[in-house]
């Protein structure tokens, strides 16, 4: 089994090597749309935007897309990713069992794991120093990752924690989850994706979709691999369905992010630290 650095140093060369194939593709193409060439579209890389969800060093990026020719709106029909419905096809069970793998030791200890319920929603709030961010997180999608992210928060594992990501091109994200502030830390342990994954057939899952302004999912560094970090989409965000969707933010939070947002990412950059330093205060689940 790897360790977490060298996953962590894996995920890293590939974040920078999708940072770049997105950015080149960009400059053909209007923002938030996803061109399709005449049919070959490969995406690479799984996590996007966590920097590592995991319990250790290991880091997230976007997505990869790249397209045997390339095109532009004029030149032919270019269909646009649709958003997430944010529901299922079908429902859940009132409750499922959760697996969550131990990855390494930790003062945290694993959720629990039977009898989860997958009915109605929880509402954990984010206090930041940048103003409050509330989250109502949706069992109905996703009831192993709210059991977990609820789970961590009653643990105080958010508390004083850095949102350590900032993405303002292409993707619009801030990221947040790592208790080291560094995009390498994690909980101990790791769990399967859900929604929209689990529903996805091959063909979809190489479709990118929209997750919209709003829309909160788990960061993770390929299939099956969520632990504490998470993205919340301040402006609609063209990626692969290969991350977990299991909340929203309400309009206060998204007014902060706006904020946020605004103030723009250190240095100038399109993707890096928020050039004004975001600290998740205390995660209180209601």
């Amino acid at each position: 089994m790897s360790t977490n650095r060298e996953r962590g140093e894996k995920a890293l060369a590939q974040l920078d090597k999708e940072i770049k194939a997105r950015d080149r593709k960009e400059k053909t193409r209007p923002l938030g749309i996803v061109l399709l060439s005449a049919g070959a579209i490969a995406l690479i890389g799984g996590g996007i935007v966590w920097g590592a969800s995991r319990g250790g060093d290991e880091e997230t990026t976007a997505a990869e897309e790249t397209t045997a020719e390339e095109t532009t709106a004029e030149d032919s029909e270019i269909p646009e990713a649709e958003p997430l419905a944010m529901e299922r096809a079908e429902a859940l069970p009132p409750t499922v069992s959760c697996t969550y793998n131990e990855t390494e030791e930790s003062d945290v200890p694993l959720p629990e794991s039977e009898d989860v319920s997958t009915e109605g929603t929880v509402t954990v709030n984010l206090e930041t120093n940048q103003g409050p961010i509330g989250m109502e997180l949706d069992r109905s999608v996703a009831p192993c990752t709210v059991n977990a992210i609820t789970h961590l928060a009653e643990q105080d594992y958010f508390d004083n924690t850095l949102c350590h990501r900032l993405v303002t091109d292409g993707i619009y994200v801030l990221q947040c989850g790592d208790p080291t502030g560094t995009g390498a830390g994690g909980p101990g342990f790791e769990f399967a994706n859900e929604y929209p994954t689990d529903e996805a057939s091959d063909e979809e899952l190489a479709a990118p979709v929209l997750y919209p302004r709003g829309s909160i999912a788990m960061a993770n560094s390929g299939p099956d691999t969520n632990g504490s970090q998470f993205f919340l989409n301040y402006d609609d965000s063209p990626l692969p369905p290969t991350y977990t969707y299991f909340g929203q933010i309400d309009d206060e939070g998204l007014a902060t992010l706006d904020s946020i947002a605004e103030a723009g990412v250190d240095g100038g950059q399109p993707d890096g630290q928020p050039a004004e330093q975001v600290t998740i205060e205390s995660a209180q689940v209601e």
